[in-house]
């Protein structure tokens, strides 16, 4: 697939003609291209500043439809005419061939953040309003380094609602919404994609550039499992909230760290009823307007934050809102009877914990990326509740018909010194517990990917390695395998979903005893989050370290008038399992649970001593001049 710059010049002789040779490098005098997705077999780098492109200017977009953007001074007519009729003419092509067309531009990044690109297209008190931020760290030898592109994404045109077999699907572009009891409401999102026919350009950076963006719960599982894991059998569900939540998102930014741009994306959704100018208008309309959202307006204010190398304990501590330890331990010892009658191998029994916060969850999530950086952060605003996430692993990624399951299990505190780092990882390696329950999760990995794979496509592509993070190291392995020609990335997520590292082995089984022991519904925790492209590509993680506030606001919810702005109290549930096996401690599960939780609510902590408290200012001493009289 292919593409053509759309170029914003001044009218000086040497611009005109180095637009009129594409082949060639813009010399320093452009002022501000632009770009649109389309067919042409040019490969061009297209930067922005804050004036209007040419193409913008033209007749194709009514003045009256443009924002008050400052513009250069206009090209020479004849060139903007000649320019309009050849874009014209490769943005038909391309609706020919489909029917989702992507403009872009791309802009300068050194001037912008993702947190604050978020800030611009959601308002601080807009927190109902669905919408996320994506960004990663990769793990390194010594320390982490930060991932090539983050992600930001506001005002779905469709949303897709699932509690039980009852979707309700929102189509906030047309205004209609509608309610179905479906089997499998996974399938509903997957029939809205056969309409599409998405033109992919090279162009666009190798990450997610719109599409589908949500979460899954754990209990989507029963969408699968109807008889053995039926939502009958389910715990008690005392938050209500959605098994899935999906938004469309055909407006993205994407951040390429690396080359320090971003690309502002707009599909174009091709109207057959009207004609490609008008598309290709109104397209170009919504890009600029996005583009204007976040560069043309006063940036937003927001607190400053001063971090504290050392945290104390601000708010109150963790408290359990489901087990008690007894509970928990009680839970330990019966599963540990399953093992000794070969029911099962390994189970993961979790328990959720609160905490109680006059800290925004956005400021939260700031400080998450301080305290435990890992490769899948998000703060992810859904339907009833916002997702502050961290997670390190992989549920599942689909690639151009390849599918990806990484099982991460084997952990061990990072070392004070690269001496101290390489004993423990001798020493995690050699652990023959955390060995043997990391290769029993590798095959349920396989056995996850071989059931929608081409028969002798699974292989494990690496196996046990060491993965190292801020705080801590993992073992790590890789299992691939090539989705059959019949399926789709949707029957990959059905098969994976909940992955082993958060279930157990055998995993049905497992999980109809986690059914049994656990006291309440887990929701997104140990489900997934993420994207589902255009074109069909996903990349989801597990929903591990993962904070969930529900936004409803409760009978006993207290406000702060301490703050220049008054502030509402949160709740954030953490929740945190422990891997059992046959010769499990009681006790060791139990902390490894509070352990795991204390970690996440560091970010809590950092996030009230940041944002919450004001720091102390010294004065300086007034300045005594000596003067002789």
């Amino acid at each position: 697939m292919s593409a053509v710059s759309i170029s914003s010049v001044k009218s000086n002789l040497s611009a005109v003609k180095a637009v009129a040779v594409t082949h060639h490098r813009p010399p320093p005098s452009f002022r501000c291209p632009s770009s649109l997705a389309s067919l042409s077999s040019t490969t061009t780098t297209s930067l922005h500043c804050n004036d209007v492109s040419s193409i913008s200017r033209s007749k194709l977009l009514p003045p009256s439809r443009l924002h008050p953007i400052k513009s250069s001074p206009s090209p020479t007519p004849s060139l903007a005419a000649d320019s309009s009729a050849n874009q014209l003419a490769k943005f038909k092509e391309a609706a020919e061939k489909g029917n989702l067309v992507p403009l872009y531009r791309c802009v300068f990044s050194d001037h912008l953040t993702p947190i604050l690109a978020y800030r611009c297209l959601v308002k601080e008190d807009d927190r109902d309003a669905p919408s996320f931020l994506f960004e990663s760290v990769e793990p390194g030898l010594q320390a982490s380094n930060i991932g090539r592109y983050s992600v930001v994404g506001a005002q779905p045109t469709i949303e897709i609602v699932a509690k039980g077999n009852v979707v309700t699907v929102m189509d906030h572009g047309a205004g209609r919404r509608t309610v179905e009891e479906v089997d499998d409401p996974m399938v509903v999102p997957q029939k809205i994609m056969e309409e599409w026919e998405p033109q992919r350009i090279d162009e666009l950076p190798e990450a997610f550039c719109g599409g589908w963006v949500g979460y899954f719960s754990y209990d989507t599982v029963r969408y699968v499992e109807k008889k053995k894991l039926p939502f009958s059998n389910a715990p008690e569900d005392d938050r209500s909230l959605p098994d899935v939540h999906l938004g469309l998102y055909d407006d993205v930014i994407v951040f390429d760290h690396v080359e320090k741009k971003a690309y502002v994306i707009h599909w174009v959704r091709i109207d057959k009823d009207r004609s490609v100018e008008d598309n290709y208008s109104d397209g170009m309309y919504q890009l600029e307007s996005l583009v204007s959202r976040i560069q043309d307006q006063k940036p937003p204010k927001m607190p400053t934050g001063f971090i504290k190398l050392r945290t104390e304990q601000f708010g109150p501590k963790l408290e359990k809102s489901t087990m008690t330890s007894e509970a928990y331990k009680e839970a330990v010892l019966e599963a540990k009877e399953h093992f000794l009658a070969g029911d099962i191998f390994q189970i993961v029994l979790s328990q959720r914990f609160e905490r109680r916060t006059f800290a925004d969850p956005f400021e939260i999530y700031r400080a998450l990326r301080i305290v435990n950086p890992s490769p899948y952060m998000a703060y992810l605003q859904a339907r009833g509740c916002i997702l502050v996430a961290s997670s390190p692993e992989i549920l599942l990624r689909s690639k151009n018909r390849k599918i990806t399951n990484r099982p991460l299990a084997g952990t061990v505190r990072r070392g004070k010194t690269p001496k101290e780092d390489l004993m423990l990882e001798k020493e995690l390696l050699s652990d023959e517990k955390q060995c043997a329950e990391h290769i029993m999760l590798v095959d349920l990995g396989r056995n996850d990917v071989g059931k929608v794979s081409k028969p002798g496509s699974v292989e494990v592509e690496k196996l046990m390695n060491i993965e190292r993070y801020s705080h801590v190291m993992h073992i790590s392995s890789t299992v691939k395998g090539e989705l059959l020609d019949d399926l789709t990335s949707w029957d990959a997520l059905r098969a994976a979903l909940p992955v082993g590292t958060v279930s157990g082995a055998p995993k049905v089984k497992a999980m109809e005893l986690i059914d049994k022991l656990e006291v309440t519904r887990r929701g997104p925790y140990s489900g997934g989050f993420g994207g589902i492209s255009f074109n069909g590509d996903m990349d989801i993680a597990l929903s591990l370290r993962t904070m969930v506030f529900p936004t409803n606001t409760r009978y006993d919810t207290l406000y702060s008038y301490k703050h220049p702005q008054r502030r509402r109290e949160w709740i954030a549930h953490i929740q945190a399992g422990a891997g059992v096996v046959a010769d499990s401690n009681p006790e060791d599960e139990q902390r490894e649970c509070e352990n795991k939780a204390a970690a996440l609510a560091r970010a809590i902590d950092l996030a009230e001593s940041s944002f919450l408290e004001t720091p102390e200012v010294t004065r300086p001493r007034p300045r005594i001049n000596n003067v002789l009289e």
